[in-house]
């Protein structure tokens, strides 16, 4: 097989997926509608660039990173060079709310499926890669798949019924946090924090407190209370979140989310 990798859709997730990838090999071909696009990506990472169906046709694990809503558009127009293949691939669907049974079908054939929902911080190493493997992937595949994708950040494999609920907080859950921060930084602004700062300061916290849950492995709510300290500044700051209903706001999020991502594979 002449790439390893080969990804279609080098939009703001599928760039990211192949920044991930990129740490880990370099024999990979990057295809996009935007030829531009992808060429610009390919030379940045050393990638390959070429069409759609030259990625169907080369590529060991051909990674699909267009909207849900143009999977089986894009699996149509393909499915000739897949069938003329004598090695079947491996399809790697990031598709949110379509199912392997659903990619199997749309690409005309029970092709070995993996289904995974990345988030964009895999860009930088850091991410989150959620995934499912078919049942007709053989452990030789999925050991191939977790190399390419092992300077990702954490892998996790999930059962495919709760992908979207999982996607609904790690797949979403960067956009929440960023708003996070910019809010945090915005409060600093206010109190005559220069803007750079204030914002560098808020994600370098951010970045330090998600490290105590994860290092730790205390509760959430106990690493807060560990913050408040009696009469203290920070206790009366949790008390204005409250009053605002913050928490119950982020998770009334992440369930609009998660039927927002269930709606996508009907």
């Amino acid at each position: 097989m002449k790439y390893t990798f080969g990804l279609i859709g080098t939009g703001n997730m599928g760039g990211a997926i192949a920044r991930a990838v990129s740490r880990t090999l370099k024999d990979g071909i990057l295809a996009d509608r935007n030829e531009d696009l992808a060429a610009a990506l390919a030379g940045e990472l050393g990638f390959q660039s070429g069409e759609n169906q030259e990625a169907a046709e080369n590529s060991r694990y051909l990674f699909l990173g267009v909207k849900p809503h143009l999977v089986g558009g894009m699996l149509a127009s393909i499915r000739p060079a897949l069938e003329a293949r004598a090695e079947e691939p491996v399809l790697v669907s990031m598709a949110a709310g379509l199912t392997i049974a659903q990619i199997q079908e749309l690409a005309g054939k029970p092709y070995p499926v993996i289904r995974i929902m990345p988030n964009t911080p895999v860009a930088v190493g850091q991410g989150v890669v959620l995934y499912t493997a078919g049942e007709n992937v053989t452990s030789e595949q999925l050991e191939g798949f977790l190399h390419v994708m092992g300077k990702a950040g954490g892998l996790y494999p999930i059962d495919e019924t709760l992908m979207d609920v999982g996607a609904s907080v790690s797949g979403c859950g960067p956009a929440f946090v960023y708003m996070v921060i910019d809010a945090i930084a915005d409060g600093g602004v206010a109190c005559g924090l220069p803007r750079p700062d204030a914002v560098r300061y808020a994600a370098q916290t951010m970045l330090g407190a998600a490290q105590m849950v994860l290092e730790t492995g205390k509760h959430p709510a106990q690493l807060k209370n560990e913050v408040c300290s009696p009469g203290g500044s920070t206790i009366q700051g949790v008390r204005t979140l409250e009053q605002r209903a913050v928490h119950a706001a982020f998770m009334d999020a992440v369930i609009s989310a998660c039927d927002k991502n269930a709606a996508l594979g009907k």
